[in-house]
């Protein structure tokens, strides 16, 4: 089973980081961000670096990743952000469902949603 759903990674600082979640899941980019405190430690401008970040575990259909990439990039502080899609080969079709039509909706209704993101 290919959903056509990915989790897309990115991290950012704390304070942008629910900023940038906020505003794709309000352009419909994504159905749901979850966000994780992590530290980092990574080579940068040829030295080892430490960063308190936070991890975004973003939801969405694999044909929004042009638009979610531009928009993730767009509003991130980073020279060069972390942006990495891992596919997802199979989940529960409720949920699957459920991403694939929160990422569809031009305007939010009253309809039901889940009380917190899945």
């Amino acid at each position: 089973m290919d959903p056509g759903i990915v989790v897309v990674l990115c991290t950012a600082p704390s304070g942008d980081a629910e900023a940038i979640a906020e505003l794709v899941v309000e352009k419909r980019l994504a159905a749901c961000v979850n966000l994780f405190g992590v530290g980092s430690v990574f080579w940068w401008e040829g030295e080892v670096a430490r960063e308190r970040e936070e991890l975004m575990v973003i939801k969405t259909r694999r044909d929004l990743l042009p638009a979610l990439t531009a928009a993730l990039k767009g509003a991130h502080p980073y020279d060069v952000p972390e942006i990495i899609a891992l596919p997802i080969i199979d989940g529960d079709a409720d949920y699957l469902a459920w991403v694939a039509g929160e990422t569809r909706r031009e305007e939010r209704s009253g309809e039901r949603h889940p009380p917190e993101c899945p």
